[in-house]
Order: C-alpha cells, then structure tokens, then sequence
C-alpha cells in the first residue's frame, strides 16, 4: 500500500502542479503578455478565460480516460493520463508571446490549457480508485485520501518556484522569462512521475470484474442510462470546493495584488501558508471519515465552507499578509473537511463497472461550475465597488447548492475496522 499510494499521490501533485502553474500565472502576468490589447481588467478576465478553458476540458478527460478505465484497467489511465499534462504543460512555457507573433501566441496557449484539462480529468479517477480499490478494509478513507494531498503539493511546489523566482528575479526579467520556468520544470516531474508508476499493479476489484466477463462495454451510455442523477448530484456536490479553493488560491492573488497593491511576493506567501496547513490536515480528516463516515465529514465541511467564507473576504479587505494567510488557512480547512474524504466517497457511490467514468465525471463537472467560472466572475463582482463581499456571497451560494446535493446523495455506509469493503451504492433516474 505505501508504494501504491506514494505513486498514486505523487502523480497527482505533479498534474495538479502543471494546472496551478497555470492558474497562478494567469493570475500575476498572462494577460499583459498574451492580450496586450486589453485593459488591465479585460487582460485578467481573458486570462482567465484560458484558465477556465481546462475546467471544459476536464470531464471530458474523465469521459476519455474513465472509458479506458473501465474497459482495460485503471492502470493505462495513470500513465496515460500523467504524459498529457506533462508534455502540454512544458510546451505552455515554450509559446512565444503576442508580441512576438501576434494572435496565434494565445490561441496556442488556449489549445495548451485545453490539453491541461484533458489529462488531469482522466488523473483523478485513475488515482484514487489506485489507492482505494487496494485499500483494506476500514483504512479506506485514509489512503483514498493521500492522492488528496497532490492538489497541496502541487500548488506548494508551483507558487514555491514561482515565489522564488518572484523574489530572486526583477520585474522585468519575471514577465520575460522567469514565469516560464515553473512550466519547463513539469517536463522533469512528469519523467520521474512516470518512472514511479511504470510497474504498478492493477486493482483488486477491476481483476475480479474483467474475470467475471462483467466490463462495461460503453461506460458513459450505463451512466446516463441508469445514474445520471448520481452524476449531476456529485457534480453539484462538488462545486462548492472548487468555487472556494480558486477563490482562494487564484483570485485572491488578482485581487491582493491589482486591486489591494499586495507584493507579489507577499500573497503568494500568504496562501502558500495556507495550503501548506490544508495539506498536512488532509491524511488526518481521512482517517476521522473511516471513523465517522465521509459523508457526514463532507456535509459538514461544506456547510462550513459558506459560513467562513465571510470572515475570509473581510480578513482579505485589510489589506493585510498576516490576515489573509489567516483566513485563507480558515477557508481551506473548512474545505479539506469536505475533499479529504471524496477519494474513498465518490467511488463508494459507482459500481465497480463504471466507477472510473462516474467518479471522475462527477468530480469534474463540478468544476466547470465551480472552478472554471469563479475567477471570472469574481474578477467582475469585485471590480463593480463592493470589494470581496460579493465575491463572498456568490461563493456561498454555490456552496449551499454543494450541501443540499450531499443531502440528497446516498450514503454507502461507513466502514469499520474487520468489516468487508463497502459495497458500491448506485441510484437510478
């Protein structure tokens, strides 16, 4: 199990490291260099809009590489899956600008962004169900939730060069050429990922189901056949984490430094912290959902999440580093609460049949909601005079939706030390 899991948890910090560089780049300098012709708003918001571009691209990653899933095993995902965004991601810090050829520079990286999205919506199915469908019983929920800690690490060692390189280098030599060095880096990352994952075995429960000649032929058409409530209602129950995480970790970096005149240094810094603190959590909110039951972890983290999210924006207003790292760490442990357990949930709500496509479709359609549009539209909301208390509201709403989808998701059963794995719950139409 450690060398599964460390394979496991190890490629899916390096996918989410490829997409979190992005997004912090689009953030702190793609817009002057690839919309120059835009305002300094309109930059952001078209920047943005690239960043939104992998959120698309994700379920239909998790349609592609959940269909491989679950035809020919989890495995061929995680290698698959990993090279993608790898070799996408180092090929975003090869683009020329628009000044040096013009419009092909953002439609190139568009394209780039799209191919982003593709390999991480098929990474995060193919990761937990590794370490969960290995797992033995009554541990399920913390080792599903190690390949959770790879969105922490990720962003640690994303913003962690791009901080450095912030600090080490001049304003100028940043926008030239230092923020391309997070994205050559992930052609690295992606060799060595590859290298942990070449050998690993396949899962138990996919063996059982390919021997009992009980594959699904067309996973997608058993889904939308007979659980495509489950689906909308995992894609609903996720919103609500992606719209605070990017709240947290992409737009508040806009926000502290065009609008609150932050350092860049500084906010990176100070949501960097938080991170850090949500990563070492995760493991631990793992074992309390095998304790407890995940389900109840994930309502509770939910609900949590709207009600904190005020204090946050009014911790953020200040102005101050100390203040937003603070509420920053305050928002994402209210998160983690909720996404520490979805590694073993999720795949508990799929058969085993279908489960790669389910489980992955539903977690990243909630991000199209959540996570592709949030920045966008909290870019706008905070522009219009009201600071980030829109921002604020909007996010709450959509988490309230997240914990009225929880409520109306079935809930397999916690399980408990000695106990037989749970079995797949499914609901039809």
């Amino acid at each position: 199990m450690g060398r599964i899991a460390a394979a496991s948890a190890a490629g899916t910090a390096i996918e989410f490291y490829d997409f979190f560089a992005y997004g912090t780049a689009a953030a702190l300098v793609l817009g002057p260099l690839f919309f120059p012709g835009f305002s300094a708003l309109a930059g952001t918001l078209a920047a943005f809009a690239t960043f939104g571009v992998g959120f698309v691209a994700r379920p239909l990653g998790a349609v592609v590489f959940g269909h491989v899933g679950d035809r020919y095993g989890r495995r061929p995902v995680l290698v698959g899956s990993l090279l993608l965004t790898g070799l996408a991601t180092t090929a975003v810090g090869l683009v020329p600008s628009y000044a040096t050829i013009g419009a092909a520079a953002p439609v190139i990286l568009v394209t780039l962004r799209f191919l982003q999205g593709l390999g991480l919506g098929g990474e995060w199915g193919g990761a937990v169900l590794l370490a969960a469908e290995h797992a033995p019983p009554g541990r399920r929920g913390l080792w599903a939730s190690l390949p959770q800690t790879g969105p922490a690490t990720g962003f640690v060692l994303a913003n962690g060069v791009l901080l450095a390189l912030s600090a080490g280098l001049s304003d100028a030599a940043f926008r030239d050429w230092g923020w391309r060095v997070p994205f050559w880096a992930a052609g690295v990352l992606a060799v060595g990922g590859l290298a942990l994952r070449a050998a690993l075995p396949e899962t138990p429960e996919f063996t059982r189901v390919a021997e009992r000649g009980e594959l699904a032929r067309v996973p997608l058409g058993e889904l939308f056949t007979g659980h495509w409530r489950l689906v909308l209602l995992t894609a609903g129950a996720m919103a609500g984490g992606y719209a605070v995480f990017y709240t947290v970790t992409t737009w508040s970096l806009s926000y502290a430094t065009g609008t609150l005149g932050m350092p860049r240094t500084t906010a990176l810094a100070a949501v960097l912290a938080a991170v850090l603190v949500k990563g070492a959590v995760t493991p631990l909110v793992g074992m309390l959902g095998d304790r407890f039951g995940r389900r109840r972890l994930a309502l509770a983290g939910t609900g949590a999440m709207a009600v904190v999210i005020f204090p946050y924006a009014g911790l953020l207003a200040t102005g101050s580093p100390v203040a937003m790292a603070l509420g920053s760490t305050a928002e994402l442990l209210a998160f983690i609460t909720a996404f520490a357990v979805l590694g073993a949930y999720l795949p508990e709500l799929y058969e085993p049949r279908v489960r790669c496509t389910g489980a992955a479709l539903g977690y990243n359609l909630g991000g199209i909601l959540g996570g592709a549009l949030t920045p966008i539209v909290a870019t706008r909301l905070a522009e219009g005079g009201g600071g980030p208390w829109p921002v604020a509201l909007y996010v709450a709403a959509i988490a309230l939706v997240s914990v009225a989808c929880f409520a109306a998701l079935p809930d397999p059963g916690r399980e408990v030390a000695g106990a037989a794995p749970a079995v797949a719950a499914s609901t039809s139409p």
